[in-house]
């Protein structure tokens, strides 16, 4: 196909017909692979939550949230998880001679 043959006009027709097309596409093969994947998983006696460990699809970070193990004494909505660089407030409290283990939850 000679693109330079198209106008414009045509090309952005073109260009949309491409777009739509590659989004059922994409729909069909997606509905392809689902039913290859549970025919697998029947084929060895399993569902897919099983196969997956009951979890279809993962969570956005795969991790648990780190639990707060630091409170301010005076602030309840400042907290730290204990990781990474040690927050101004933690810094503060500390230079003013509190002790880190006084502000564990």
């Amino acid at each position: 196909m000679d693109l330079s043959t198209f106008d414009f006009a045509e090309l952005l027709q073109l260009k949309n017909d491409v777009d739509v097309e590659v989004r059922r596409r994409e729909v069909e093969e997606k509905a392809k692979a689902k039913k290859q994947i549970l025919e697998i998983a029947k084929a060895y006696g399993f569902s897919v939550e099983d196969v997956l460990g009951g979890k279809v699809a993962p969570t956005a970070s795969g991790r648990k949230p780190v639990e707060v193990k630091y409170r301010h004494p005076n602030d309840e909505s400042l907290t730290w998880t204990g990781r990474g660089r040690k927050p101004l407030w933690v810094v503060a409290l500390l230079d003013s001679g509190i002790d880190l283990d006084s502000l564990r939850v």
